[in-house]
């Protein structure tokens, strides 16, 4: 991202600065969130589970200026898109991008922040479609700025439900927390491994000596019928509810308070008696606490600097996206397959799938070799080049002029 281009672009779409009052309202100032990746954790996070994420140096930045009136007036300077809305409107524009920044802005009201009318650019160079959570990107962004310009005092953590809340309410994806989470909270050179359920949080040190850190966007994003995303969510939360009914005694809120006794005992229930729990909710279920397990594997492995277990179960959660979650595709099974043949030391799916990348972790003497083979064997596959992506671990939602 270049700050000083996103200003020029701000001078230039709002000229001088405002006069209220006999007063000119001269303070804009630069925000920035990052994206984010996630080692390990997938599809865990609304599911009360652990999730091990991490911000990248990519993300959205945003010049933010009050106005001093009652109106928004904000530019996407990517999309080199438009809007106009009022505060208090109670429906907002409704291209996407601007939802984000309406709903966030509503969100931070609801919250005692007093926003008021302002004027934006904002730009971003996470790719979108590559399960980064460019999104969450810039909810953080507006959440931090918002709260900054206007004089609020909402917490992180705020901001962070701030954003989820964005998404659920205003865009109509059910998603966790994790993304908005790595936004707010990351630190350059840390992972984190959150606990969903009860937001407490433990920075790892992340530099692993001899290996790194590569995503391989296949630049693919299959769009299916409905919403993929919280129909597996739906899954996850029948058979929680099918597991509290068998078990009155024990609170079950998500698959997290469930165990692999209860999903037997479910599954042979479900087949003895033809109860209504379909086949796929048990085995949506199965990747869930399976993937709950890996997480606390690779916290482990990662103290004991074992970086062969670390991809060891990465590999394992590809399995179980691609066979149990279905939310792979014949893309990254093959980059997948790929990074197994060049004798990379793991390779997964990241983000909700169906497209998007795969986060390979790799030894230094394997990379030139692996991105080479990963980039010519797609191409001559599929027609495109993927596009390869060097992970730095950078710092979450901040203020930079």
């Amino acid at each position: 991202m270049d700050k000083q281009q996103l200003l020029a672009a701000f001078a230039e779409r709002f000229k001088n600065d405002p006069i209220v009052n006999g007063k000119c309202l001269n303070g804009k100032s630069v925000y920035a969130s990052p994206g984010r990746i996630n080692l390990i954790g997938e599809h865990t996070d609304y599911n009360g589970g652990f999730v091990f994420p991490g911000a990248v140096q990519q993300g959205i930045m945003a010049v933010i200026r009050p106005n001093g009136t009652d109106s928004v007036r904000a530019y996407s300077l990517d999309l080199n898109d438009y809007a106009e809305w009022q505060v208090n409107d109670p429906n907002g524009p409704e291209s996407t991008c601007f939802r984000f920044v309406y709903g966030v802005a509503r969100e931070l009201t609801e919250r005692g922040v007093a926003v008021g009318g302002f004027d934006t650019v904002f730009a971003g160079d996470v790719p979108l479609g590559a399960g980064m959570s460019s999104s969450a990107a810039l909810s953080c962004c507006f959440a931090f700025g918002l709260n900054d310009l206007f004089h609020g005092s909402i917490s992180q953590w705020d901001m962070v439900l701030a954003g989820q809340a964005t998404e659920h309410k205003y865009i109509g994806c059910n998603c966790g927390i994790m993304d908005q989470f790595a936004s707010v909270f990351g630190k350059a050179g840390k992972l984190m491994r959150l606990d969903c359920r009860s937001r407490e949080f433990e920075y790892f040190p992340f530099d692993p000596k001899g290996y790194r850190l590569v995503l391989v966007n296949s630049c693919v994003k299959h769009e299916l019928a409905g919403s993929p995303y919280n129909d597996r969510r739906r899954s996850c939360e029948n058979v929680a509810a099918a597991i509290q009914a068998l078990h009155l005694e024990r609170k079950i809120e998500t698959l997290r308070d469930c165990t692999w006794e209860d999903l037997e005992e479910l599954k042979r229930l479900t087949t003895n008696d033809q109860r209504q729990i379909p086949a796929e909710d048990i085995q949506r279920a199965k990747f869930v606490l399976g993937e709950k397990d890996r997480v606390l594997a690779v916290c482990d492995a990662l103290v004991k600097g074992d970086y062969e277990e670390v991809g060891r179960q990465m590999y394992l959660t590809h399995q179980g996206l691609s066979k149990d979650y279905e939310v792979s595709c014949e893309e990254l099974d093959f980059l997948n397959d790929i990074a197994k043949e060049c004798g990379v030391t793991g390779s997964r799916i990241m983000g909700g799938g169906f497209g998007g990348c795969t986060i390979n972790l790799v030894k230094d003497d394997l990379y030139d070799a692996f991105t080479k083979r990963a980039v010519e064997a797609f191409e001559h596959k599929y027609g495109h080049r993927p596009v390869i992506i060097d992970v730095v671990i950078g710092d979450g939602s901040r203020r930079i002029a």
